[in-house]
């Protein structure tokens, strides 16, 4: 069982930076595959970035490719995800999730409560 909680949301102007920070429990958190979700008002769900449970593997939306970095700590037993260039339509709830599986597209078992993220133009 894992029980993540996301912080570091909050209110940007375009062009800015912000990073969000997981939080996890569970003394499994280091074989898990850690991901950042998306959803925005009307939109789906969307997958942003990834990482493996070594960190040595990782994906990127192409939306946010050379702008966002998921990084992890599993000695701090925390993930990040550091936004840069911010635009408006990165404007969305984010959520923090963690996989059994090793792929970074496979299903996610356990999520977080979401941290809003709002990009002023």
């Amino acid at each position: 069982q894992v029980q993540l909680v996301e912080s570091g949301g909050g209110l940007v102007q375009a062009g800015g930076s912000l990073r969000l920070s997981c939080a996890a429990s569970g003394r499994t958190f280091s074989t898990y595959t850690m991901g950042w979700f998306r959803q925005a008002p009307g939109k789906e769900r969307e997958l942003v970035a990834a990482i493996t449970w070594s960190g040595g593997g990782t994906y990127y939306a192409d939306s946010v490719k050379g702008r966002f970095t998921i990084s992890r700590d599993n000695t701090k037993i925390t993930v990040y995800l550091q936004m840069n260039s911010l635009k408006p339509e990165d404007t969305a709830v984010y959520y923090c999730a963690a996989s059994m599986s090793r792929s970074p597209l496979d299903k996610y078992d356990y999520w977080g409560q979401g941290t809003q993220v709002t990009v002023s133009s």
